[in-house]
């Protein structure tokens, strides 16, 4: 996408109960196939249940949740003189968000027998913890991003 202009974001209206624009946000990528309602349905059961196991504000923990979660650098592989290297990039906060939300909704969806809002719900307590799968992404992530970071110098070169 060289030369084209910086495209403004949209702004997402906060949601219904909790007047978050990150749990408007969640909720968007949560949904399939337009079916806003059904995705509302299932985040909002997956908060109520954090609140009745942790006794704590669900708001908080789901932003403490993504907060743990988040990476701050990840590999981008650049192509330089003929050979491929993974270069590591420090990860732009809109995009923290965006990755978190992504890891926590695949964790939650590789669990299996339970209904999705119960695996939502436990992969978000985990997270504030400092554990689950999302979790392990991250880790990886940043193992990654370590293990070559011999090659961070290319960075200055793209872009």
């Amino acid at each position: 996408m060289r030369g084209h202009p910086h495209i403004a974001r949209r702004k997402i209206p906060a949601d219904v109960k909790y007047k978050s624009d990150k749990i408007a946000k969640f909720i968007n990528y949560i949904m399939r196939r337009g079916k806003k309602t059904t995705a509302q349905k299932l985040v909002y059961e997956a908060l109520d249940i954090i609140k009745e196991k942790t006794k704590k504000d669900p708001l908080k923990v789901f932003e403490q949740a993504i907060r743990n979660i988040s990476p701050i650098v990840e590999i981008k592989p650049r192509r330089i003189g003929g050979a491929n290297y993974q270069v590591p990039f420090s990860v732009p906060e809109v995009r923290q968000f965006t990755l978190a939300s992504r890891w926590l909704i695949g964790a939650a969806k590789h669990k299996k027998g339970r209904p999705m809002a119960a695996k939502l719900a436990e992969e978000l307590m985990l997270a504030v913890n400092n554990q689950g799968d999302a979790m392990k992404k991250k880790e990886d992530t940043h193992r990654m991003a370590e293990a070559n970071r011999a090659f961070a110098h290319f960075a200055r070169f793209t872009r």
